[in-house]
């Protein structure tokens, strides 16, 4: 009777003490989608002031605007194996964009005062858009 108990007791003890609390986190990934520009896309606004392109990014929805993040990148100027933020300036012009649902408006204004227009882009341009998730805790 005594091995009995002995061994019920062994067993219950291995049975408890292989019992852990597992926590499993699932962390959704940044998302990133790379575009190319032709020179075409490019339409003059704003009495010349401003050049501007639509991207239409279905990935883009409603909570990505209110809530996740969003960073854009264009084919560095000099560099053409990298990437530069958004907003930037180079040689007179300033880059920016701007994000909605259902994609991106990228915009080329010159930096300073002054009477001259910015040129349109005539090469491609890549772009790349990153979707950061995000968890809204306010």
């Amino acid at each position: 009777m005594k091995i009995k108990l002995l061994l019920l007791l062994c067993i219950a003890s291995l049975g408890l003490a292989s019992c852990k609390k597992d926590t499993y986190i699932q962390d959704t990934p940044n998302r990133t989608i790379i575009l190319t520009i032709q020179p075409n896309q490019w339409v003059i606004a704003n009495e010349g002031r401003t050049i501007t392109t639509d991207l239409e990014i279905p990935e883009i929805d409603q909570f990505n605007v209110d809530v996740e993040g969003i960073l854009v990148y264009l084919d560095h100027p000099v560099n053409e194996n990298g990437y530069i933020a958004l907003p930037y300036t180079y040689s007179g012009n300033s880059y920016s964009f701007e994000h909605f649902n259902g994609g991106i408006a990228i915009d080329i204004q010159r930096s300073e005062f002054s009477t001259q227009n910015p040129g349109r882009p005539t090469v491609p341009i890549r772009v790349k858009v990153v979707l950061i998730p995000s968890v809204d805790i306010t």
